[in-house]
């Protein structure tokens, strides 16, 4: 049984890891800067643990937070999560965030035998609720191919668009053509 661990449960992350908790076998842990926004996953199951205990325990660990500055403290500070981890694990990073700041967090992570997957939906909170973001991701081929079925659980389509970074390139352009 796998251990994920999410990381962000506010008005998408929530819903997404529900999904996920509804969906599958795993034990999850969550965290939160404001608890009380975990509370329906707690209710579901969930474990609220601090972001370091998430990533020491979790196999699997998803982001789903709010600015780029956000997911570089979450995650390359020297209390980042990246630090936590275990060697073999993978981050998959939800945030709309940028490619030069998801390729800095891959190769950091490469280098302590983490593997980082960029993965930006869209959807909006609506299809978060149900269950129906695109996923656009940025990974290498295996990586990809073993947290694929986990995405799929929150996700009307996950397509992955190339190598690390490649998922943040992708929901750019995304913002561009289609900004209203």
């Amino acid at each position: 049984m796998s251990k994920v661990g999410w990381i962000g449960t506010g008005v998408m992350g929530a819903h997404m890891c529900k999904h996920l908790m509804t969906k599958t076998n795993c034990v999850t842990s969550v965290f939160n800067r404001t608890a009380s926004k975990a509370d329906m996953l707690v209710e579901a199951g969930a474990t609220f643990k601090p972001a370091s205990q998430v990533a020491k325990d979790s196999d699997y660990v998803f982001l789903m937070l709010g600015y780029p500055h956000d997911v570089e403290k979450m995650v390359l500070s020297s209390e980042g999560v990246l630090q936590h981890m275990k060697k073999g694990s993978y981050l998959i990073d939800h945030t709309t965030s940028s490619p030069g700041l998801a390729y800095k967090i891959w190769e950091t992570a490469k280098e302590r035998g983490v593997h980082s997957i960029d993965a930006p939906v869209s959807g909006g909170d609506i299809g978060a609720k149900s269950g129906q973001v695109v996923t656009m991701v940025g990974a290498e081929d295996e990586a990809f191919e073993k947290v694929n079925p986990l995405m799929e659980t929150y996700s009307k389509k996950v397509e992955l668009m190339g190598g690390p970074s490649m998922g943040q390139h992708t929901k750019a352009v995304s913002n561009i053509l289609f900004e209203p």
